[in-house]
């Protein structure tokens, strides 16, 4: 299917905070309960209206663990929005928060829209992160705030679709080369996507990726003809 733009996010957050369940829900309209750790980096993709127009979203979702980190920030490059996910019933993933969107604008474009996310909000009884602390933060860094629920679905539609409109915003402002950020990126990966017929499924091996990595980061800083 024909579409004028293609957006590519990309999730971060720690470990277990609900990443690849907010991209299934978004991408397959389902919840799963016992989800595997993933490993490296896993990816999903749907098509979207924004006035008028089809638009591509192409969602990297990846690995929360310290021990992937370098592979993470290779997918920053690109990427036209980052969803920053926590835990509202775990703290920790709260206070890791300024370490990962340091990370995140060190690696992307200082456009790049984040959308902080306040994952697992059907666990009110157990909520550890006051809905206040979520908006303070966003507030005081510049970000997008919403809590959402990928069990369910609550607010996940809305976070994915309002990163995007903040994107087209940013386009129609004329602040935002979308065109330029992903060009490399999407012929780079173009042949890691062909084989895939699943909305949301594990890309390559860890190795195997690694090796991808080396050649995307020679590649971009090929000059554009």
């Amino acid at each position: 299917m024909a579409y004028a733009y293609l957006f590519k996010y990309i999730i971060i957050g720690d470990t277990g905070v609900g990443k690849s369940c907010l991209l299934l829900q978004f991408t397959d309209k389902r919840f799963q309960p016992v989800h595997d750790l993933t490993i490296g980096v896993e990816f999903g993709a749907r098509m979207i209206t924004i006035d008028g127009k089809q638009i591509k979203l192409q969602i990297w979702d990846t690995a929360g663990q310290e021990s992937f980190r370098s592979i993470t920030r290779s997918y920053y490059r690109g990427a036209a929005g980052a969803l920053l996910v926590y835990d509202i019933t775990r703290r920790d993933t709260f206070n890791h928060l300024t370490t990962w969107l340091e990370d995140a604008r060190q690696h992307s474009n200082s456009n790049m829209v984040i959308m902080l996310i306040g994952n697992k909000s059907d666990l009110e009884s157990r909520r550890e992160v006051k809905k206040e602390e979520g908006e303070a933060f966003a507030r005081e860094h510049g970000l997008i705030f919403m809590e959402t629920s990928a069990k369910t679905a609550s607010n996940v539609e809305e976070a994915f679709i309002n990163t995007a409109k903040e994107i087209y915003e940013k386009i129609q402002e004329g602040v935002f080369d979308i065109n330029n950020e992903v060009r490399h990126t999407s012929l780079c990966f173009s042949f890691l996507l062909k084989p895939l017929h699943s909305s949301s499924v594990p890309v390559f091996p860890l190795f195997l990726l690694s090796v991808v990595f080396q050649q995307c980061v020679w590649f971009a800083t090929l000059p554009l003809s």
